[in-house]
């Protein structure tokens, strides 16, 4: 995952959780459509006109997504996906558009759906708190929020009690009593991060952890990205700065120069982070090697955002990256008025729908509850659209994956006897989840949260506003509540099944699929299973392998962190990691003209490439079974063979199910964006993983010395 994420729209989770989270398209006529399962014994022998249909269209989508110019042994990515770009449909984002997070807006239809489910929500016992979401989406569907009012009193009035805003106040800012520090703290209760950046640990007591704050708005800012004024990340973040200032009937003269000034800021703040090239780890092993002492404003932090949980008692200076907001504090010193001008705007950004048009509005309001309100509408989903029948050949996929990985464990040439005998024991004691962790006591607790969010007729701001707040305190429950909960108690993300996601736990020695992501163009029950098994049958791999990556080898199979490793076979464990590192560093990102970061990059580059391995050995082995159940493979029903209109083997359609899962287009921000993502950039992660597989290049042909089957020796672990 991610998340999470196998996904790069989501920052890195530490330790104890591997998310692997995946947005995939759901399409609206598929929801009813039936197959038989994987796990049946029985067999059909007949596929009705409408699933032929069906397939027949499906197989044009994804020929549509293809560039057959290219040959797929010099690019498989531009082969698979190279014209995807072209024939996405039109959507509001300033994000990043792939084939995944396209799910995002499919889904937004299903919960336009389930608001006019008041039967089911009675049934329920949410009907209150629908309520309260039908009463949100009302008010946001008639604000004018494109462009975002931003100077509407009620952003205005938030802005001034948290630190101000002199670009707009003047004189009447005092600059005395503000404090960049306190107003970042207050921004996170919003979900707005200014000058913190702050995620949630994924295990008890479920405090804050900190990342390097990513500064800018729509791209994010860097030294060789803003250094001159035309360059498209200077372009883009003026635009944004100057059309909220414009709003306050600010003169051009003094637009420019609050706009100078942030940028003033911004340089001279990059510049501590270009000492250990933003990357959070390498901050703090600074912050230990220049015995930097305590940097005394973190228990604002906690004050003001955790209503003074102590999580700081007894935590190491490394861990808060005190050596940056040492030195952060000094630069925020000399660029005070600045500073708060850039964070009174980090506000308004977070309220801002961010729009291209206004017909996306729709789309808009529903993201909005959709997200926020996750915990009820997740109640309605998984009562409305995930089925036993579902569930049950999800199971069968996973048991085959594990096979598939208890034999690579078996086999492996390079582990010893004792190390094996801990590897087969930690995979023989792993729980899979299907659909999503149930606690329905804390579910229905989130949901009653909804009730207390104080709407107001004709004044969307201060709806968002409350809304924004609610938000932040359901993601940080478990935290504000520790001392009320087990020890054990697991990550409110996995309480969601209605996100398209896969995760694989540490702590308990799991994994789960979520039942968001059992849609296309990760799964459907009509596909051929060659498809079936390059999508999810991936993404289920990948997430297994996470359980053997260089952060799950280190926890054994009762969840403990311990070296179960023997010196030998760990010592060749690392240098074959190593060799993900090397292989994806020499990747260059033209568009940026960076390098991808191997090293931060390399245990979700590790599985993917187990999770592939194990995906094709599971097919093959499900190919097996079914053959002998049946008298030739060619009785076999058509749709377990090939997909009408693609002129490819299965397996080459299993390869190719894999790399359309990462179609994607991307704008220049979008890459600076990942750059310290954990994730490899979509192309790249399908170039590494194939061209790091031989059975890759004996399905798809590829002479040794062609792009996708170099002579280096390919990287593997598992």
């Amino acid at each position: 995952m991610n998340q999470g994420n196998m996904f790069s729209n989501t920052s890195r989770l530490p330790l104890p959780l591997c998310m692997g989270i995946v947005y995939i398209v759901i399409w609206g006529f598929l929801l009813s459509c039936e197959a038989r399962s994987i796990g049946d014994e029985s067999r059909e022998n007949a596929i009705t006109d409408d699933t032929t249909e069906f397939l027949r269209s499906y197989g044009a989508l994804m020929k549509s997504y293809m560039n057959l110019s290219v040959d797929p042994c010099d690019d498989f990515y531009e082969y698979a996906c190279g014209n995807w770009k072209n024939v996405k449909p039109p959507q509001r984002t300033t994000n990043k558009r792939s084939n995944l997070l396209d799910i995002i807006y499919a889904l937004t239809e299903v919960t336009e759906e389930l608001m006019t489910r008041t039967q089911l929500a009675e049934a329920l016992n949410v009907s209150a708190e629908l309520l309260v979401a039908q009463r949100f989406y009302n008010s946001c569907i008639a604000a004018e929020v494109f462009p975002l009012p931003s100077a509407d009193p009620a952003y205005l009035s938030l802005i001034r009690s948290i630190g101000g805003f002199p670009a707009v106040d003047g004189d009447a800012w005092n600059a005395s009593r503000f404090s960049w520090f306190n107003m970042s703290a207050h921004l996170t209760n919003y979900g707005a991060h200014g000058l913190i950046l702050d995620r949630i640990m994924p295990q008890y007591p479920f405090q804050p952890y900190f990342k390097l704050p990513e500064l800018g708005f729509d791209s994010n800012v860097h030294t060789d990205n803003i250094a001159n004024k035309s360059s498209r990340a200077y372009e883009m973040n003026e635009k944004r700065m100057h059309d909220y200032l414009k709003a306050f009937n600010l003169t051009e003269d003094k637009i420019e120069s609050v706009i100078s000034g942030v940028f003033d800021f911004w340089r001279e703040a990059l510049t501590i982070e270009d000492m250990f090239g933003g990357d959070s780890n390498r901050c703090q092993v600074f912050s230990e090697l220049k015995n930097v002492t305590e940097f005394d404003q973190w228990r604002n932090y906690f004050e003001i955002a955790w209503d003074g949980k102590d999580f700081y008692n007894g935590s190491s200076s490394s861990e808060f990256c005190d050596f940056y907001y040492t030195e952060l504090d000094k630069v925020c010193a000399k660029h005070q008025e600045a500073v708060a001008n850039y964070l009174a705007m980090v506000l308004l950004y977070r309220m801002d729908a961010k729009l291209k048009d206004k017909e996306y509005q729709k789309d808009h309001c529903l993201l909005i509850i959709q997200s926020t309100m996750s915990h009820l509408f997740n109640k309605l989903y998984m009562a409305e659209h995930f089925s036993e029948d579902t569930h049950s050949e999800i199971s069968a996929m996973v048991t085959e994956l594990r096979k598939s990985q208890r034999q690579v464990l078996e086999n492996v040439e390079w582990l010893d006897t004792e190390t094996r005998r801990e590897a087969l024991l930690k995979e023989s004691t792993i729980t899979p989840v299907i659909g999503s962790y149930k606690d329905e006591e804390l579910t229905d607790l989130l949901i009653r949260q909804i009730g207390n969010l104080s709407l107001t007729e004709d004044n969307y701001a201060q709806n968002i506003i409350n809304l924004r707040r609610l938000g932040t305190t359901l993601w940080r429950h478990k935290g504000l509540h520790f001392e009320e909960i087990s020890i054990d108690a697991k990550p409110l993300e996995l309480l969601i099944g209605m996100q398209v996601n896969a995760f694989y736990y540490n702590l308990d020695n799991s994994i789960y699929v979520m039942a968001g992501i059992l849609h296309p163009p990760a799964y459907h029950r009509l596909w051929p299973d060659s498809l079936k098994f390059g999508t999810l049958g991936y993404l289920v791999g990948h997430e297994l392998t996470h359980g053997f990556d260089t952060v799950g080898s280190t926890f054994d199979s009762n969840g403990e962190m311990r070296n179960w490793w023997s010196t030998k076979s760990e010592g060749v464990f690392q240098e074959r990691a190593k060799c993900y590192v090397d292989h994806f560093s020499n990747y260059l990102i033209p568009e940026i003209n960076r390098k991808v970061n191997g090293n931060e990059t390399k245990d979700e580059n590790i599985a993917d490439a187990g999770g592939l391995r194990q995906a094709l050995s599971a097919y093959r082995s499900h190919m097996k079974q079914l053959q002998r159940r049946e008298e030739d493979v060619e009785t076999l029903a058509p749709k377990n063979v090939q997909m009408p209109g693609l002129d490819l083997s299965p397996e080459q359609l299993f390869f190719l199910g894999f790399a359309q899962l990462w179609c994607a287009a991307y704008e220049e921000e979008h890459y600076w964006e990942e750059l310290s993502h954990e994730h490899t950039s979509d192309k790249y992660r399908v170039l590494g993983a194939v061209s790091n597989n031989d059975d890759f290049a004996e399905v798809y042909k590829c002479a040794l010395g062609t792009p996708m089957h170099p002579k280096e020796e390919s990287c593997r672990i598992w």
